[in-house]
C-alpha cells in the first residue's frame, strides 16, 4: 500500500487530530520558556483541496467544510480555525488549501520556539522544504521518523511535544510504534508525546491499548472520535490520540469540544466519542 495523505486531507480524522494538537501547543505556551515540536511523519505541510487526489473522494466535505458551515463552535475549535480558515473568507467560499500539522504548529510558535520535521518520502520532503523557505525556526530532515526520535531527543529546550503520526501502511506498524514510543521515553521521559491511530473495529484497538499499558509506565490519556459504527474492519470509522504525560487540564479542554465535534461530523449520529485515562 502506497499511502498518500493528499487523498485524505481535511477529512474528519484530520480535523480531530489538529484540534487536539492545537490544545497541546497552547499548553506549552503557558510558560515563557522555549519549547521544541518534533513531527515524525510531517508530510508536505499543506494540501491542495482542488487537486486530483483530494477531489477523488472529497473527504474534506465531511471534515473541515462541515466545521466551517457551523456557527459558534467551542473555544478550542475557534482557536484551530484561526489559521485553517483564511481571514476574510466565509463558509461559502471554496477552501483551496488545508494545512497539515507542520503549518498549523508553525502558526502558533513564538519567537523562542522551534520545530523539527521528519519526512521519509523524497518528493514530499522537498515540498515540505518549499513550504518553509529560509525559516530559521524550522528544521526539515529527509529521514525516517522513528530514527528522528533517536536523533533529536531530548531537545536542548528540555520542554516540548512530539507528534507520531504514521500512515499505518505496514502490517506491523502498531507493534513498531509502541516499541519506538517506549524507547523514546527512555531518552526523554518528561516530554509530551501524542500518537495518532486509525479506528476500524474495536477489538484491535483494545489490543493496541493493552500493549501500550504493558510497555509504557507513564500517565496516558486517550481521546477518540468515531463517526461511523466500529464494526467494519475495512473502513476508517474513527481515530484516536494517545497523549503520554498529558499537560494539566488538557482533558477538560478536549472534553468540552468533543460532543460538539461528534454531532457536527457524524452524518447519521453514529459512532462514539470518549476521553479517559489509559
Amino acid at each position: 500500500m502506497n499511502y498518500r495523505h493528499s487523498y485524505h486531507a481535511g477529512n474528519f480524522a484530520d480535523v480531530f487530530k489538529h484540534i487536539v494538537l492545537v490544545a497541546l501547543i497552547q499548553s506549552q505556551q503557558r510558560k515563557d520558556s522555549a519549547f521544541c515540536y518534533l513531527d515524525t511523519h510531517a508530510g508536505i505541510g499543506k494540501y491542495n483541496l482542488l487537486s486530483g487526489p483530494a477531489q477523488k473522494n472529497k473527504e474534506f466535505n465531511n471534515g473541515i467544510l462541515k466545521i466551517l458551515q457551523e456557527t459558534d463552535p467551542p473555544a478550542l475549535i475557534k482557536k484551530y480555525l484561526e489559521f485553517v480558515q483564511p481571514a476574510g473568507t466565509s463558509a461559502t467560499d471554496k477552501l483551496h488549501y488545508y494545512p497539515g500539522s507542520p503549518c498549523i504548529v508553525r502558526h502558533f510558535l513564538r519567537p523562542q520556539d522551534r520545530m523539527v520535521l521528519c519526512e521519509l518520502h523524497e518528493e514530499d520532503c522537498q515540498l515540505l522544504k518549499e513550504a518553509f523557505p529560509r525559516d530559521k525556526q524550522v528544521a526539515i530532515h529527509h529521514q525516517d521518523g522513528y530514527q528522528g526520535l533517536k536523533a533529536f531527543l531530548p531537545p536542548k529546550e528540555r520542554r516540548g511535544l512530539v507528534l507520531i503520526d504514521p500512515p499505518y501502511e505496514n502490517p506491523d506498524e502498531v507493534t513498531k510504534v509502541v516499541s519506538e514510543l517506549a524507547t523514546a521515553l527512555l531518552r526523554w521521559e518528561t516530554g509530551i508525546y501524542t500518537l495518532w491511530y486509525p479506528i476500524k473495529e474495536r477489538r484491535s484497538i483494545e489490543r493496541f491499548h493493552h500493549s501500550l499499558k504493558l510497555k509504557i509506565d507513564h500517565p496516558m490519556l486517550v481521546t477518540e472520535l468515531s463517526i461511523y459504527p466500529e464494526n467494519v474492519a475495512t473502513h476508517l470509522n474513527g481515530s484516536g490520540m494517545i497523549i503520554v504525560n498529558p499537560p494539566w487540564q488538557i482533558d477538560q479542554e478536549i472534553k468540552e469540544m468533543l460532543p460538539w465535534l461528534w454531532r457536527t461530523l457524524s452524518p447519521n449520529k453514529e459512532g462514539r466519542y470518549d476521553i479517559k485515562t489509559l
